[in-house]
């Protein structure tokens, strides 16, 4: 009989050292599933946070861009009046060789100052036949026997733009 509980006793801790074994295996399992799960969000929180960090990056880039195409319209803005009054001199009637003189000074400062707003981006707005109100301000209408309604009878005041941005519409009459 002692040689049976003797084996019953072996077999009784080969089992319980078994038993111990799958239990340290399954803790062991748990914890690296639960490392696992852990590393797995992370990752996934760094991913979402890096594609966040790269989209405002680009953001900004593009902010930048738009901010240094658009710095000076303000300032060419202001500029439109000092245009203005050198066309409205040009438009002048002279009849002495002097006055003819200033008025040829005034052109050529007119061309060089075009020159330089366009430089920095500053064009006149083309004139269209059709009224586009993201281009064009009505003042009035008119009655246009010679003209189709919505088409453009004159222009009053030169519009202009910066890039694609309006910076004074071209001011016009439209008939009816």
């Amino acid at each position: 009989m002692s040689e049976q509980k003797q084996e019953f006793e072996n077999e009784n801790a080969e089992n319980s050292e078994h038993l111990q074994d799958e239990n340290l295996q399954n803790i062991e399992d748990v914890e690296q599933n639960k490392l696992q799960k852990d590393y797995d969000e992370l990752k996934d929180k760094y991913m979402r946070a890096n594609a966040e960090f790269e989209n405002i990056k680009k953001r900004m880039e593009k902010e930048k861009l738009s901010a240094m195409a658009y710095a000076n319209e303000s300032f060419a803005k202001d500029l439109l009046d000092v245009l203005d009054a050198l066309e409205a001199a040009i438009n002048v009637e002279c009849h002495d060789e002097i006055s003819l003189k200033i008025k040829e000074g005034v052109q050529n400062t007119l061309d060089l100052f075009l020159k330089k707003l366009e430089k920095y981006g500053v064009t006149l707005i083309k004139e269209e036949k059709e009224f586009d109100p993201n281009l064009h301000e009505a003042m009035f209408h008119v009655d246009g026997e010679n003209h189709q309604s919505g088409e453009v009878v004159t222009v009053l005041q030169k519009g202009y733009k910066i890039a694609d941005r309006v910076i004074r519409p071209t001011k016009v009459s439209v008939a009816k």
